[in-house]
């Protein structure tokens, strides 16, 4: 195999390819990228055996051939090359070594047989749709802050992407909840989504299809099947398993009957929590909303380092409201919020509030109270 490939290009795919890979591993082979050099240009694929990601690069091929060479290892050589170098890449099989010359650069790495790389097994993909990137890039961004870490919940570590109905019809929607927080967010239903069956997306697949989601011109092409998800673009292909598992029946969570409304600046508000948490030195520590006629004092009282206070000018003209909540998961929150004013609804001090952004109805948030 031989082939000669820009530096910026090579960077660009052995840096997806290499994020997949476990840094800490038992199988060899896994710590490798597996190079297939066609006519028509390189693949790098790279799998940690639930999630697979397979980049298609541009480069002039003069021998076609196929090898795995440590990803991670490649990758430190390709960031560290010259600005616009233009890099030879040569395997000898026999010799089990490939060749990275580039300049008066010249390294030579120890390969694995191609033989040896699992490949993910082929699927029938029963639901197949494209959506832009940025329709996807909102779901899954929005989304992602409330996944579980508890691996003991293993079905709540991801995002539940489903068919849902809404009042507007059916809907793409992504829904993740820690049993703290919860996020769920719609988006019109794709052409050909219609039969997607639900699945629970991890964590790592998520993180690792932010890289795909950028171009905002870019179409992604989505399969999903019961036990595996698929995202494609004419350069990367990222297949994952999914979690296999049940999602709860989030639905029940969702408070219906909030009547305290308040509207407040989101961005105001993201920094008075900040400000006010800044005198405890437990990130979970409880803020206090003191809520009475179109006033907001927020405070924190941390016996062993302090207290601290602000007030904010808000739209509220319900009855006076005392309400704790964890101060990291109000700033996540209200970071969430695109549009100017965040809108709280309340019940009581020991109820979970809804939020949302506006009047907008496609993006929900809600969390449990804390108490103060």
């Amino acid at each position: 195999m031989k082939f000669s490939i820009e530096r910026a290009v090579l960077v660009k795919a052995v840096s997806q390819a290499q994020s997949v890979v476990e840094r800490r591993n038992t199988i060899p082979i896994l710590a490798n990228v597996l190079i297939e050099a066609a006519p028509d240009g390189v693949s790098f694929r790279a799998t940690d055996l639930d999630v697979e990601v397979v980049d298609r690069a541009v480069a002039q091929v003069e021998r076609p051939g196929a090898t795995t060479v440590s990803a991670i290892m490649l990758n430190e050589i390709a960031r560290k090359l010259p600005d616009g170098a233009l890099v030879q890449i040569t395997s000898d099989d026999a010799a089990g070594r490939l060749t990275v010359e580039a300049g008066r650069s010249n390294f030579s790495l120890a390969t694995l047989p191609r033989e040896d790389f699992p490949v993910l097994a082929a699927t029938e993909y029963s639901a197949n749709f494209t959506a832009p990137a940025s329709v996807l890039r909102r779901l899954f961004d929005k989304a992602k802050f409330a996944i579980s870490t508890e691996e003991t919940r293993y079905y709540l570590n991801g995002v539940y992407m489903h068919v849902a109905e809404s009042e507007d019809g059916p809907m793409l929607r992504c829904v993740a909840t820690d049993g703290h927080r919860l996020a769920r967010i719609d988006a019109p239903l794709p052409d050909g989504a219609a039969g997607l069956p639900g699945v629970i997306v991890p964590r790592k697949t998520v993180g690792e299809l932010r890289k795909l989601l950028d171009d905002d011109d870019a179409d992604i092409a989505v399969s999903v099947s019961e036990t595996k998800i698929r995202f494609a673009t004419a350069e990367i292909t990222l297949t994952s398993k999914v979690i296999d598992g049940t999602f709860p029946d989030y639905s029940r969570v969702i408070p219906a009957n909030n009547t305290r409304k308040l509207e407040v600046d989101a961005s105001d508000f993201a920094r008075a929590v900040d400000r006010v948490a800044t005198v405890s030195s437990e990130r979970s520590r409880a803020v206090k909303l003191a809520l009475e006629s179109d006033r907001l004092v927020l405070s924190v009282n941390a016996p062993d380092s302090g207290a601290a206070e602000e007030e904010l000018i808000v739209a509220y003209s319900d009855d006076p409201l005392e309400i704790g909540f964890n101060a990291k998961y109000l700033q996540e929150i209200a970071s969430q919020v695109d549009r100017d004013n965040a809108v709280f609804m309340f019940n009581g001090s020991g109820d979970a509030a809804l939020i949302r952004e506006g009047s907008d109805q496609s993006a929900i948030y809600v969390v449990m109270p804390m108490r103060v």
